[in-house]
């Protein structure tokens, strides 16, 4: 058994959230603390003091999870940081935009840096809880699907690959895995949502009026029945709160006519394909949105994530079954976890108990695992 499993295995039920920050912590201390260190640490609080501050000679900061584990008087405390302002992070560089889970990074003039962290949105809301290496699988997984389908349309990405970014990224090992170098794009205001199973916004909307944005469904399908065909369906861009399903007419009036057309029959292309190699690998893509923008030459650009647990619904093809939520590789997991709750969907959003976060970075992995045939590097 390992590590983490033991730590699981042990775990007291009313201890959740110090529990889930010593997961995090596996990642952060030196082998040679060991099991036994842990142990005593999720034992005993007042360990933290001696073992992290005097042995280590340092205080343990989890600041990309939004928990800071307080030694004040030799006993631990965490405290939730918001998540929508983090000032233990400085990367270095001009600070763009702070997205529910992406930082936007000024580069220079032609180049940005993405930086895909672990934070966690869902009903609009970021959560306080962060899910260990979720920022990777994020930024591997969707440098998978660019390369992959650059021969449908071309890319923002540049690198993912942190030994091939400027000096003064490079210098930054906090950064492997989670960082994207990219061109810089105006970003069309909609998001290129396309749809081939009938859950979530889609089947709440058909069991009310037959349609799905404006497509008329045939009568009597039933909860995650598969679409006769894949349909497009966009949605306005927000950058708070919700986003707005829209018809073509209007998403064509916010992009321009050919624009429009162009991105729809794109976004079909891709989900064609990238659906159909999904499948041969086990995984039904339900549904998904892409982005796109224009690049300084006027051309075209995927862009943002690709085909990601964080933008996609991700079915098990195994136990696919229509007529019920189906067992996914996405955080619907956390969104069902959230609908057992007294919660409005509004901020502040509750912490998420351990077992759910360390069961949605499973799924996360394991997506990752499926898709590209690796697991995290």
């Amino acid at each position: 058994m390992c590590d983490r499993e033991r730590l699981t295995a042990a775990r007291d039920a009313e201890q959740d959230l110090i529990f889930y920050t010593l997961i995090e912590v596996l990642d952060y201390l030196p082998d040679r603390l060991g099991l036994v260190a842990l142990w005593h640490i999720f034992r005993d609080e007042t360990e933290l003091h001696s073992l992290i501050v005097n042995d280590l000679g340092c205080s343990f900061k989890a600041a990309e999870y939004g928990h800071i584990l307080d030694l004040r008087g030799g006993r631990a405390r965490i405290a939730t940081m918001n998540s929508a302002r983090n000032p233990e992070i400085d990367y270095g560089l001009r600070l763009l935009h702070r997205g529910k889970v992406r930082d936007v990074l000024e580069v220079d003039s032609d180049r940005l840096l993405l930086v895909a962290t672990d934070r966690i949105s869902a009903f609009d809301c970021v959560l306080p809880t962060r899910i260990p290496s979720k920022g990777v699988v994020l930024t591997q997984l969707s440098a998978f699907w660019f390369n992959r389908l650059s021969r449908i349309v071309p890319n923002h990405l540049i690198t993912a690959e942190l030994e091939e970014m400027p000096e003064e990224i490079r210098s930054q090992s906090e950064l492997r895995g989670r960082a994207s170098l990219v061109n810089r794009t105006e970003v069309f205001p909609v998001e290129c949502v396309v749809r081939a199973y009938l859950e979530g916004s889609g089947w709440k909307e058909y069991q009310v009026s037959g349609q799905v944005c404006g497509h008329q469904l045939p009568r009597g399908m039933v909860q995650c029945q598969r679409l006769p065909e894949p349909i497009f369906t966009p949605a306005t861009k927000a950058a708070s709160g919700h986003d707005e399903n829209i018809d073509f007419e209007r998403f064509c009036a916010i992009v321009g006519d050919e624009t429009g057309h162009f991105l729809r029959e794109t976004s079909l292309a891709i989900f064609k394909v990238a659906s159909g190699y999904a499948l041969s690998k086990g995984i039904i893509i339900a549904d998904t949105k892409f982005e796109f923008g224009r690049d300084a030459e006027g051309k075209i650009l995927l862009i943002d994530e690709v085909l990601t647990p964080d933008s996609s619904r991700f079915w098990s093809a195994e136990s696919y079954s229509p007529g019920r939520a189906q067992a996914s590789f996405d955080k619907q997991f956390v969104r069902e976890y959230l609908e057992t709750l007294d919660w409005d969907k509004t901020p502040p959003a509750p912490v998420l108990p351990a077992e759910v976060a360390v069961a949605t970075a499973e799924r996360y992995n394991r997506a990752l695992e499926l898709l590209s045939g690796c697991g995290l590097r």
